[in-house]
């Protein structure tokens, strides 16, 4: 691995370095280029908060679907997650 990344780079990194999931060497490499970059930091912060939104407004992923969601919703998209899968 480089020891530079560029901004396309750096989208590339974004989930695993929330998930805690970048090797030593690939977490230093993405953090030199944040503090290097303007533009991804802005960007790092608006992902952080498009997660933190989406995981107040949604839920955990096991958390039970609420009863305001109509069914007819919930079955078309587990219909079209089946049909991306298979």
């Amino acid at each position: 691995m480089s020891v530079v990344i560029n901004c396309r780079d750096f989208d590339g990194f974004l989930h695993d370095y929330f998930e805690g999931d970048l090797p030593w060497l690939a977490a230093t490499t993405f953090k030199l280029h944040m503090m290097m970059c303007r533009k991804c930091r802005g960007y790092l912060r608006s992902y952080r908060t498009a997660m933190e939104v989406g995981k107040t407004v949604l839920g955990e992923p096991d958390d039970p679907v609420s009863e305001e969601v109509p069914d007819r919703l919930v079955q078309a998209v587990l219909a079209a997650k089946r049909a991306s899968e298979g």
